[in-house]
């Protein structure tokens, strides 16, 4: 059956990768909600912005009158909630847009879309599905080489982006034990690959490299993440979202466990390969270690068994064909880079709503 999905937040990295896959790859209709903040991007939706499967509305999730028509207008079948800000730099240095979209903007979506529900009929309420997308940061790091975080792990989140995030987690829980809202709940490892925001570690150093500047790592790098594909991410939720059980919480893993300082390396090796410095020096004579960041997290890793065993969804790339494939697509896409990084994607958008700002 062709189904209305309603994804929030799908002009950033996640959340259009999911796009681009339900419309490339479903018969289903998308209404992307997003309010465009600095990481939100429609140029990574050229591919199927014309489809007629697909439509945009700018629209801030905090803003429950418009979300209210939206929901009315549309009519979705399921939610795909990723809108949220996720970068914990920011977080430490501005922690107020984090309370205010991670976890004011679910509760003022969870309020809509659960007034929504309740106004369905029998079959349609009995089918709709709200997804929460959330990341493995609520559970703090591991201290064990040998421990994974499993979808019952005690939340210990470190700084205030992915103490938001665990808030936004338990509220749309308790909407589920409280209301009998019909929830499904992700938590994901590091993600990366195609359209990745410039700010986060792996497209920084792919383009800081190739700009001839410092790659910074902090403290000793040192620190372990598990690393997810983004179009490996986008068919997992898809997969949860369709097919996921109400109430359930599925942890989506990459199952590539590196040190950041691998991962760097690992770049360095590609690009020394694919693009040479003119010089002809190894990008690895451009890493500088900087200070550490507070309350920074030794180590995650995910136990992706559950999602695999009940939902049949495992990874396709290795970290190894994952990040070639991520490399030279940012040697492909320069100039999608370089609008991002000037600013100029901002000052071009096209399609503006609803917004409260």
């Amino acid at each position: 059956m062709n189904k209305k999905i309603l994804v929030t937040g799908g002009a950033g990295f996640i959340g259009s990768a999911v796009i681009r896959h339900v419309i490339k790859d479903t018969d289903h209709r998308v209404l992307n909600i997003d309010k465009l903040t600095y990481a939100g991007n429609l140029e990574s939706l050229i591919s199927v912005s014309e489809n007629s499967r697909y439509q945009f509305s700018q629209t801030d999730i905090c803003d429950g009158t418009a979300l209210t028509e939206l929901f009315a207008d549309f009519q979705p079948d399921a939610v795909m909630h990723l809108a949220a800000e996720s970068h914990v730099d920011r977080s430490i240095d501005g922690p107020a847009e984090f309370i205010t979209t991670n976890i004011v903007g679910t509760y003022t979506l969870l309020e809509a879309a659960r007034k929504y529900w309740q106004n369905l009929d029998k079959v349609k309420k009995s089918q709709f599905k709200f997804h929460h997308i959330s990341t493995d940061e609520v559970y703090g790091d591991l201290n064990s080489t040998n421990d994974l975080f499993t979808e019952t792990t005690p939340y210990a989140p470190s700084s205030p982006y992915s103490a938001s995030k665990a808030s936004s987690d338990h509220l749309v829980r308790a909407w589920y034990r409280t209301y009998g809202f019909p929830v499904v709940v992700t938590n994901c490892s590091n993600n990366y690959g195609p359209y990745h925001f410039p700010e986060k570690l792996i497209p920084l150093v792919i383009l800081n490299a190739l700009d001839g500047k410092p790659l910074p790592v902090y403290g000793n790098g040192q620190q372990i993440r598990d690393w997810l594909f983004v179009e490996d991410h986008a068919r997992a939720l898809y997969r949860v979202a369709t097919e996921g059980i109400v109430g359930e919480t599925y942890n989506i893993g990459g199952h590539n466990e590196k040190q950041n300082i691998e991962v760097v390396q690992t770049i360095c090796q590609i690009l020394d390969e694919l693009k040479p410095q003119p010089n002809n020096q190894p990008y690895e004579s451009l890493i500088t270690f900087v200070k550490d960041r507070p309350g920074h997290d030794l180590r995650y890793a995910i136990d992706a068994s559950k999602i695999e065993r009940e939902l049949g969804w495992k990874p396709q790339e290795s970290f190894e064909t994952g990040i070639r494939k991520t490399v030279q697509w940012y040697l492909n896409n320069l100039e999608w880079c370089r609008r991002v990084q000037d600013g100029r994607y901002q000052r071009e958008r096209l399609g503006v709503s609803a917004s409260c700002q």
